[in-house]
């Protein structure tokens, strides 16, 4: 993929369809490098599956037979020095406490450093295209920090439905005004 965002969009499309109600992105970057933590409470994977979806030809999908996501996020991090790890507990085995764990690290340094890209595009998307899930994204850097968390926007709208055209201009605007701050 041409932007880590696009990869963020992937992995975070996989924790809805897991069944996850909060999916936290958390993006913490120094001049050197960036890691990403893509955190969901969706179902959780077995060990088995978590040693298995870093492999191209394997997907829990019955429409295709690959699954690129992970593969790409890590083939991404790999190629600047960095690594991807995952770690999941199943719902079944910790009902509790469960869901998946993605991190990614990058050296921002190397020629083969993918960009973070349009992240306030794939927010956008992924709130007007789960308006019933919760977000929580930060966004550590240097100058500062950037947040978003659909949690605090529902409580403040008391009912108004965040894939509404208003609300999602507004988390747009927001972010650009954040990210114009730092």
């Amino acid at each position: 993929m041409k932007e880590i965002s696009l990869n963020i969009l992937d992995i975070v499309e996989n924790s809805v369809k897991a069944g996850a109600s909060l999916t936290e992105i958390i993006i913490d970057e120094s001049e050197s490098e960036l890691i990403l933590t893509i955190k969901d409470n969706g179902v959780g994977m077995s060990k088995e599956i978590v040693s298995a979806v870093t492999n191209p030809f394997y997907t829990t999908r019955k429409t295709r037979s690959v699954g690129l996501g992970i593969p790409l996020l890590k083939l991404a991090a790999e190629q600047t020095g960095g690594e991807v790890s995952i770690s999941s507990k199943t719902a079944d085995e910790h009902p509790e406490e469960h869901g998946t764990t993605v991190v990614a690290r990058f050296i921002k340094s190397h020629i083969d450093f993918t960009p973070l890209g349009d992240v306030i595009s794939t927010l956008k998307t992924l709130v007007q295209g789960h308006p019933d899930r919760d977000f929580l994204y930060i966004h550590n850097l240097n100058s500062g920090r950037v947040e978003l968390d659909t949690r605090e926007i529902r409580e403040v709208l008391e009912g108004v439905p965040l894939d509404c055209i208003e609300v999602i201009s507004w988390i747009g605007d927001n972010l650009k005004e954040q990210y114009g701050e730092v």
